[in-house]
This record gives structure tokens, sequence and C-alpha cells, in this order.
């Protein structure tokens, strides 16, 4: 095998040459006028056409009577009907009496759950928007929407860098401990958005340990892609943190969320939040002013279709069939385009939603302008940060689920182009200067 020689060892006039022969290329890509997206992690048509079953498992002579002898197209039961619940509180490991069952969107969970601290306080607590300064811990890089919920706020946030164990914990624990105006950490803990890594056992353990000096102090523990394995025999495990804090004399500091809206339906699926008992008590009586409840026809077209979470998990195979070839086409690419540059790192996820690549500080945003002129759209570059602004602008996301396998190697390759290209312009400036 030809050893590689990373750009930074190449002379100016080797990677002058180097540029020409990228940019005959990239002008030969350009003129294809290719339209292709890698910007959200979306399901494709093949994994939303997994789940059209749902679609015949009620018809106009089915059954809609729930397990309680509730009538689903009726009226009636606030949190979820019993079968959905169990079927939910199965997929986030917790007992059914703790989890609530709210509508399609666990995002539209945690605005409310935000909104609700922000109006009517915490369990008994002051009322958020009473307060002088509200903050919240933001783990980086992160999940966009979760950053994009408290800067609406007003919610000042705070940069946690990750580490491959999950968020710097000695910083958590720190600034949780000292600062009563921290009221919540945003947390990604299987599969994280963008990198794809799973808490440790320890990290979870630290973060039921944690002593807020907030009584009203949550973790919005947003467990997304906790079914949402690659390979089935190497899987990532995460510990069950709601009995964690539990154990830790610590029930009421956590709000866990989950949804089916890639396992079934985006827009169309279930979505719940697990909690200790006298935090859902709390927030049943808030929800008796917002709603009479939520779709129990869907609720049931669930239960029915899936069975129990061993149908689930049969289900997430297929999703995994899918999506495995799509993340091994991008990560061979970069591996084989990019491997010894030093110009570009990544990380290989065993599940969730995306890759994320660092590439050489002060590039991202050039690196995904380069790729926009050969019409590959991608998640705009700082958006894995609070506001928008990423210090270093070295971070991009990487969506492989929506593409199909031919448009992905095309995309993949344009994207190390893109790198290849802006990654010897800063090298060419250094050398320069």
């Amino acid at each position: 095998m030809k050893k590689v020689k990373a750009y930074k060892d190449l002379s100016i006039e080797e990677l002058k040459a180097l540029k020409e022969e990228l940019e005959l290329r990239f002008d030969e890509v350009k003129a294809k006028r290719l339209n292709l997206d890698m910007s959200r992690g979306k399901p494709s048509a093949a994994q939303l056409d997994l789940a059209m079953g749902m679609m015949d498992v009620l018809n106009s002579e089915a059954s809609l009577m729930c397990e309680e002898g509730v009538d689903c197209r009726n009226y009636g039961v606030l949190d979820g009907i019993r079968e959905a619940k169990q079927l939910l509180a199965d997929m986030m490991e917790v007992p059914k009496d703790n989890i609530v069952i709210f509508g399609n969107s666990t995002l539209n969970i945690m605005y409310d759950t935000i909104a609700r601290s922000m109006t009517h306080g915490v369990m008994g607590s002051t009322p958020w928007c009473k307060l002088d300064k509200v903050k919240f811990l933001c783990p980086v890089p992160g999940y966009d929407r979760h950053f994009a919920i408290t800067e609406h706020f007003g919610i000042e946030m705070i940069n946690v860098p990750m580490t491959l164990d999950g968020p710097d914990m000695d910083m958590v624990e720190a600034l949780v401990s000292s600062d009563d105006s921290i009221k919540g950490i945003w947390c990604v803990p299987k599969y994280s958005n963008p990198q794809g890594i799973t808490y440790s056992d320890r990290t979870v353990q630290r973060f039921a340990r944690l002593k807020p000096a907030a009584k009203d102090f949550r973790i919005f523990w947003d467990n997304a892609y906790g079914i949402h394995h690659l390979y089935e025999e190497k899987q990532d495990w995460l510990p069950e943190i709601l009995m964690q804090c539990k154990m830790e004399g610590n029930p009421d500091m956590v709000y866990k969320f989950t949804s089916t809206s890639k396992v079934s339906f985006p827009g169309s699926g279930l979505a719940a939040m697990a909690a200790s008992k006298a935090n859902l008590v709390a927030i049943r009586e808030q929800m008796k002013i917002q709603t009479i409840g939520h779709d129990k026809v869907n609720q049931l077209r669930h239960a029915r279709f899936y069975g129990d979470i061993h149908g689930m998990v049969e289900h997430m195979k297929k999703h995994a069939d899918i999506l495995r070839p799509k993340f091994e086409t991008v990560l061979s690419v970069l591996e084989r385009e990019l491997g010894g540059l030093e110009i570009g790192s990544w990380l290989e996820p065993r599940g969730g939603y995306f890759i994320s690549f660092d590439a050489l500080e002060g590039c991202a945003k050039a690196i995904v302008a380069k790729a926009k002129e050969a019409g590959l759209i991608m998640t705009g570059a700082g958006a894995t940060f609070p506001y928008g602004k990423d210090p270093k602008d070295s971070n991009i996301r990487i969506a492989p689920s929506y593409p199909t396998p031919e448009e992905l190697a095309v995309a993949a390759d344009i994207f190390v182009l893109s790198v290849k290209l802006v990654s010897i312009d800063k090298i060419l400036k250094e050398k320069t200067a």
C-alpha cells in the first residue's frame, strides 16, 4: 500500500499542483448540476415503507376499544392508553406508571416543558421568567433544535465539551453545584447527535449523583436513538437514568424523552416523557388545562402494529439493514480519501443518524459552502453549537440516511473533494504567510 503523505508535509509547489488537479475534478462535478441533500437526519422512503402495514391494522370494521375499555374515537385518557404506554415504557426501559404519552414529537414536549418552567416553575419553584438569569448547559457538538428552544426563551447557554464518555463531567459537576441559575442540561445520551457517542456507565452515574445548587435543576435526557442500532452484534449499552437517579436519592432530577419518529413515521409517531411520579403529578395538572388527551387512535395503531417491544426491536433490525450500508459508504470514502492526510477526523458510530466530522480549524463554513457549489446541501456549519457559533469553525454534521445509496456515494465524493480544496487553501496560506 502506498504511504500517504500528510498535506502539511507537502511543499508549496506540491500543494499548488495538487490544488490544480483537484479543481479540475471539482469543475467536472459542478458541470453536472447535481442536487443532493445531506442536511438533515430524515428517514429515507425505503425506511418509511417498513411501517406501511400500520395503515392496515385499523379499518372501519376494527374495534377501537383500548384495554381500559375506552373508545379511542372519543375523549378521555389524558396520559396515554395502557397498551401504548406499555410499548413506549419498554422502549424507554422504565415502568409504564412513570411515563406520559403526548403527541407525535419530543421536540414539542421539550418546548412545552421549558415553557411550563418559564411561566409556572418546576414543582412549586419560582417561575424562571421571574428570575434575573436562567442558564442551561449544552454539551457540544450537540443538537441544534435543543439549542433553538433555549435561545427562543432567552436562556443563556454554556458550552460543555463532549468527550468519548459523554459531557465533561468535571465541568458539569463544578458548574451545577456552584450556580443556582443553571436550571438544566441538554443530553442525547445514546448515539449522540451528531457524534454517535454513548455516555459511559461512569458518566451516567455521575449525572445521577449531581448536587445542583438549584432545586429545580433538571437533566433533559433526550434518548432519541435508544433502539437505533446499526449492528446487531455491536450495540452500545446505556444505564437507565431514571433508576440511577432514584438510587442516588435524586428521583426528581431527570426528564427523559423518546419517540417513534424514526421508528414509524416522523410527524405521525408517538412521543413520550418519563419522569418521577412527583414530576408527573405536576405535569399532569398543567396538561389538564392544555388538552383533554392526545391521539388515542394513533396510539392504538402503534400498539397493534408492533404488538410489544419485541416486535419493535425486530422492526428496527430492518431499519439497520437500510442504514448500515449508507454509513459504511460514507465512512469508507472518508477513510480512503482522507485517511492519513491529517485534514480531518471523524468517529465511527454504532447507531443513530449522524457522522460528526472535524475539519481543520477555521474550515467548516468554507467546506459546506464549497460543497454547495457542487450541488450538495449539508447542515450549516456551526449548527451543532449554541447560537450557531462553533468557536473553532471545524465541526460538520453528516446525515447519510435520506439519499439513495447511489446519491450518497456521489455526495461523499463531493464532500471529501471540498475538504481537500479548502484544507489546501488554509495550509498554503499558512505556508506563504
